[in-house]
């Protein structure tokens, strides 16, 4: 069974077709996961297109490094796709770029893996680290992070109302002894959140923020927008899929202001051609289909945005 049947691609075909495939084009898939938007550009491709991959879960590498035995013009990197203009592979393809996608957030092989630390599922090692060389962890974290940090983390990330409490107990649950696992930390939430939303564990939110501190997820994203943005050339396209409404806070403004173009101020007589937009919107955001949504819940708070790199 391939990576793509275990892992559900969440809008393929959509994300596919908005990048509008040039047969001999350069194209970067800078989330490879478990390969899905990868194969299906690759089947698009001549023997001159290219397809670079990036992920910086070395789980994911290995898979795409498997595919790239079997298929010479993708090429891997094992990089955080903040970095995707800094790689030496894509040094030479600066304005020559055809296509940029991102798939943000954490994929389902992540979540499933309970020695992976991202789910309160499945008892687990408190990780929630994309690569496992990274420094800080979530264990870490939890147990040395001042009360009014994890407060502001969970409320800021997580959207959690019940921040604060949530927090008094992290610190009085660490006091008695270390939070050590998935299980610890999601019955020690559980406790401090007195109004559970229906069909939604009480420790979703606090997991969602946890997980986007630890791996700079929001930061990541800027970061990787701005660089796609460099690379991409004349007509190059770009395809942003979030899961959640800080992700597609970041990626809708970031179109909005470079649609824009240059910020002057209101008063000053400039003309719409002289305010300098380096890219246009590409319709509306996009959503999966109900039949999509039943066959993979992953889908339901999918949103695509697409947007083209002007001349």
């Amino acid at each position: 069974m391939s990576g793509d049947e275990l892992h559900q691609t969440v809008l393929k075909t959509e994300a596919i077709a908005a990048l509008n495939i040039k047969p001999e084009g350069n194209y970067i898939d800078a989330t490879f996961g478990r390969g899905g938007h990868s194969r299906a550009i690759l089947k698009l491709l001549s023997e001159k297109g290219r397809l670079i991959a990036l992920d910086r879960d070395p789980e994911a590498i290995a898979v795409a490094k498997e595919l790239q035995q079997l298929d010479p013009r993708l090429v891997v990197v094992q990089a955080a796709f903040s970095q995707l203009g800094k790689i030496k592979e894509t040094e030479s393809l600066q304005e020559k770029i055809d296509g940029v996608l991102f798939d943000l957030g954490v994929s389902s092989p992540q979540l499933d893996d309970p020695q992976r630390g991202f789910s309160f599922m499945q008892d687990g090692p408190l990780d929630m680290r994309m690569n496992p060389n990274d420094q800080l962890s979530a264990r870490q974290w939890i147990n040395e992070a001042a009360e009014k940090e994890i407060a502001n983390v969970l409320f800021e990330y997580g959207e959690e109302r019940y921040s604060r409490r949530m927090a008094k107990r992290v610190i009085a649950a660490r006091t008695e002894s270390p939070i050590e696992t998935t299980g610890e930390l999601a019955e020690i939430i559980k406790e401090a959140n007195p109004a559970w939303e229906k069909d939604k564990h009480p420790a979703t939110r606090a997991f969602q923020a946890i997980r986007i501190l630890i791996n700079d997820e929001l930061g990541q994203i800027t970061e990787g927008l701005e660089a796609a943005l460099t690379s991409l050339g004349d007509g190059g396209r770009l395809v942003a899929i979030s899961f959640h409404s800080l992700e597609d806070r970041i990626v809708k403004k970031f179109i909005a202001e470079k649609s824009r173009g240059d910020n002057y101020p209101r008063d000053l007589p400039v003309r719409n051609d002289q305010l300098n937009p380096r890219l246009k919107k590409i319709g509306k955001p996009i959503k999966a289909s109900e039949t999509e949504k039943d066959n993979n819940p992953r889908a339901r708070s999918a949103v695509m945005r697409v947007a083209e790199k002007l001349t």
